[in-house]
């Protein structure tokens, strides 16, 4: 009786360790949302390296100094 109390819970384990979850996505909206991300990243690349005027951005950041009060 009592080995019977020690391997049901074990053998409980087992059974339920073997269960498989599947979660289908539908794959038109997964590839849409994936060609969306894709194209924002592309616009943020093309803004940022794309200088808004004539002259080339300097090396150094330009620092303000504020005037004490």
């Amino acid at each position: 009786m009592r080995k019977i109390l020690t391997v049901l819970p074990f053998a409980g384990m087992a059974l339920s360790a073997c269960v498989t979850i599947n979660i289908y996505f539908p794959a038109a909206a997964a590839e849409k949302a994936a060609d969306k991300i894709i194209d924002e990243v592309w616009q943020t690349d093309k803004s940022v390296t794309t200088p808004k005027s004539d002259k080339s951005p300097s090396v150094a950041p330009e620092i303000k100094k504020e005037k004490a009060i």
